[in-house]
């Protein structure tokens, strides 16, 4: 792991380690030890042993006496995760639409005016990358830390389920439209209708998700 800073060694670490199970190239069951992830990250086991201590009060991860158990997000934690988003994200697009500055705002469009730019040259890795950041720039929008500090953990949770769903060209393209109606309501600070679309946006990420899932 060249070119870490000490200081901030475990914190690098653990993002590491919780993007790779997050993203599935740890499989759920799999078995991390502190030797193993020792050699392939090229960090001493300290580091590692802090890592993983966070990874379990995540509970994506279990001591299990022969090393943690990838737990991942289960099928039953998906569904939590999105009937609690839909309910924050509902209410943090409607403070984003009373409380939004023009710069802020300005953010916000540009992340979906990219998004936007990515669909047409059918670019799946930076939709996402757009995806992320713009809501990330409505929970900013929101004014608030604690929705700011609740939603972008829970985003990023699902990321795997995510990124299959915006590979979907059809997904794709409805989420950006869904994006759109969010910041045109957002934009004419109306808080009734952008509650209201986050709510459809967040309801329709999960159905295509599900049924994806039963194919």
């Amino acid at each position: 792991m060249t070119g870490y800073k000490s200081v901030s060694l475990s914190d690098q670490v653990f993002e590491r380690l919780e993007n790779d199970i997050l993203s599935g190239r740890y499989k759920r069951g799999e078995i991390l030890t502190e030797t193993k992830l020792s050699a392939e990250i090229g960090v001493s086991r300290t580091p590692i042993r802090e890592a993983l201590r966070r990874l379990e009060q995540e509970h994506i991860i279990e001591e299990s006496g022969k090393g943690s158990v990838v737990l991942g997000i289960t099928e039953n934690d998906l569904t939590d995760i999105f009937l609690i988003r839909e309910q924050l994200e509902g209410l943090a697009a409607s403070l984003a639409a009373k409380k939004r500055t023009e710069e802020q705002l300005a953010d916000l469009r540009e992340a979906l005016e990219l998004q936007e730019f990515y669909l047409e040259k059918q670019d799946a890795d930076r939709i996402k990358v757009m995806d992320n950041k713009f809501h990330t720039e409505l929970y900013k929008l929101s004014g608030s830390t604690i929705f700011y500090d609740i939603l972008v953990p829970l985003h990023k949770k699902v990321q795997k389920y995510r990124k299959a769903s915006l590979e979907s060209k059809s997904r794709a393209s409805q989420s950006v439209k869904e994006h759109r109606d969010i910041y045109e309501a957002v934009a004419n600070a109306d808080p009734q209708l952008a509650s209201e679309y986050a709510k459809i946006h967040v309801k329709n990420a999960y159905n295509h998700i599900i049924e994806g899932k039963d194919d």
